[in-house]
């Protein structure tokens, strides 16, 4: 166990913070007090935060539904950014296993846009030596929802599976991923995305405007929905028997999102062995832990799209809030001590 302790060199920390919903023009620059970390938490100086599609649907409170959780007529959190990966610079009197100085990286409940954040141990993982810091913050929450996407619809060796939305963060993770478990991997994207998404190893790649009609029916064990967009009548047909669709996002309802494609999955299911599985992922640091294994051992290389400095974090969430984003939009570093 440790005695708390207090950043040495800074009393004071940039964020980037909103105290309303809205765009990227939400988001301002603020000055607060760096945390202190409560007896089981650790204090992490920020080296990178990597944003991911739920930062823009907080930062906008959209579907409305989400508000109910997260704040009504404002975002209950302030900061956003849910992947982080930095340096210990405290430990509260409870945490084990972690000292100042050790790096780490893990998902966490926002924040992470700010010099400093407080997070609970349990949510860390150690980062390998082998590994930079962008990689490292690349992977939680995006390699954890392709994780636990391809368990859901238990994709192994010699399964055959279809990523629709290849070409953002989760859907290049969840081809890489289902090619290192032995799978024969087919994905739609956009052309600007086809090289990078063969590279993680694809061996069809469909332009995602292409209709359904072209894929082989009843040819595929898994269906991996990032997008949402497809009728779900049409992806059933290209399912085996007892093949799974898995719905990761999608539905454009203003209030409730993706409930109502939800609901006409599920009555589908009922009929005949074809299966549509909503996944609502979580963060799994045991799932972290195997990422930074896989890519500290080069079989996982994020696709990085583009590296923000600190200063431009409103303009990485707007490169973000486009849809355009081949990969990871990142956030760099620290903001130096503002006195």
């Amino acid at each position: 166990m440790n005695t708390p302790t207090a950043p040495a060199t800074a009393t004071a920390m940039r964020a980037w913070s909103q105290r309303r919903y809205g765009g990227p023009d939400a988001v301002h620059p603020i000055e607060s007090e760096v945390p202190r970390p409560a007896a089981s938490e650790v204090l992490v100086r920020v080296s990178v935060c990597a944003l991911n599609s739920a930062d823009v649907r907080l930062m906008r409170g959209d579907p409305r539904l989400i508000r109910l959780a997260f704040g009504l007529r404002r975002p209950r959190a302030a900061v956003q950014g849910r992947d982080v990966c930095g340096t210990v610079v405290a430990a509260g009197a409870d945490v084990a296993g972690l000292s100042p100085g050790d790096r780490v990286a893990g998902e966490i409940d926002g924040g992470g846009l700010a010099g400093f954040v407080a997070v609970p141990r349990a949510k860390l993982v150690s980062v390998p030596a082998e590994l930079d810091d962008a990689t490292a913050a690349a992977l939680p929450l995006a390699g954890g929802t392709a994780w636990q996407a391809l368990d859901l619809a238990r994709v192994g060796e010699g399964s055959r599976v279809l990523v629709l939305g290849a070409g953002g963060g989760v859907g290049m993770f969840a081809v890489r991923l289902a090619v290192l478990r032995g799978a024969e991997v087919h994905a739609r994207c956009s052309p600007r995305a086809a090289e990078a998404v063969r590279e993680q190893g694809a061996q069809r790649i469909e332009d995602r405007d292409r209709d359904l009609s072209a894929l082989p029916a009843h040819g595929y064990d898994a269906i991996l929905d990032l997008g949402g967009r497809a009728p779900l009548r049409s992806l059933r047909r290209l399912l085996r028997t007892r093949g799974c669709i898995v719905g990761i996002s999608g539905g454009e309802h203003r209030w409730f999102g993706p409930l109502g494609r939800m609901a006409l999955g599920a009555l589908l299911s009922l009929s005949g062995r074809r299966r549509f599985r909503p996944l609502v992922a979580t963060a799994k640091p045991e799932i972290t832990r195997e990422l930074l294994a896989l890519a500290a051992s080069g079989e996982l290389v994020p696709v990085i799209a583009h590296r923000y400095p600190f200063a431009e974090a409103p303009a990485a969430l707007a490169h973000l809030d486009d849809g355009r984003a081949v990969g990871k939009v990142l956030v760099l570093g620290s903001p130096p001590d503002p006195g």
